[in-house]
């Protein structure tokens, strides 16, 4: 008898425990069906009015759009799905590109910044502006007549720079400038006998013809 009242309760643990598991899957329904109802009827307008929008939209293409032409849409979407996929991995590609691009050119920036902050302590652009300005005195002090001239002699004037920078016509400058420049003491007594004296000396002889030669020339110019 013992025995039949234990089994007895036991049963009546297991119902109770089945109906209380049954009792909260039922309030689980509940609650999902009550939420699916918020849902439905928080999507019913939404919807109504994407479909209002879709057949206004659709009354404006009038005859101009017909479904085969979305249906024929589709299946060139599905056909040439490898080439989207391939466009797709191409435009992820140059996106990495330009990543590496803003990176690069952000250095490049860097570096050009650092550059001209050195050529701003070594006085290149002192030098620059310095240098515009003789240019701004130039155009001032000469016209287009003059421009036109310096363009006609433009050979002529190379010709005889590259003659006087030749190294003997520098040594010659050189040289006449020293003996310009030395001093002659003012106790020194220079009479014509040792001038005539001097004439004796090659080196002044030479001297002589080159001056002679250079009166020449200005002459013949002159003429």
């Amino acid at each position: 008898m013992a025995d039949d009242l234990a089994l007895l309760h036991q049963k009546v643990d297991t119902l109770t425990e089945q109906v209380a598991a049954l009792t909260a899957h039922a309030e689980i329904q509940q609650r999902r069906q009550r939420e699916f109802d918020e849902l439905k009827n928080d999507a019913i307008p939404i919807v109504n009015h994407m479909i209002k929008l879709s057949i206004d939209e659709l009354a404006d293409i009038g005859t101009e759009f017909e479904i085969e032409d979305l249906f024929f849409m589709l299946k060139r979407v599905i056909r040439n799905t490898h080439m989207l996929l391939a466009m797709f991995d191409r435009v992820e590609a140059l996106m990495g590109i330009a990543d590496e691009t803003e990176l690069l050119g952000k250095q490049v920036f860097n570096y050009a910044v650092e550059q001209l902050d050195q050529f701003e302590r070594a006085g290149y652009f002192e030098f620059a502006r310095e240098s515009w300005s003789i240019v701004e005195r130039i155009v001032a002090e000469f016209d287009k007549d003059d421009v036109h001239a310096l363009g006609d002699n433009v050979v002529t004037i190379l010709n005889t720079v590259r003659n006087m920078t030749q190294p003997e016509i520098m040594n010659l400058a050189n040289n006449a400038i020293g003996a310009i420049q030395a001093d002659i003491p003012e106790t020194e007594k220079v009479s014509t006998w040792t001038l005539l004296r001097e004439l004796s000396n090659p080196q002044v002889r030479r001297g002589m013809v080159r001056m002679i030669n250079l009166l020449k020339a200005l002459d013949e110019q002159a003429e």
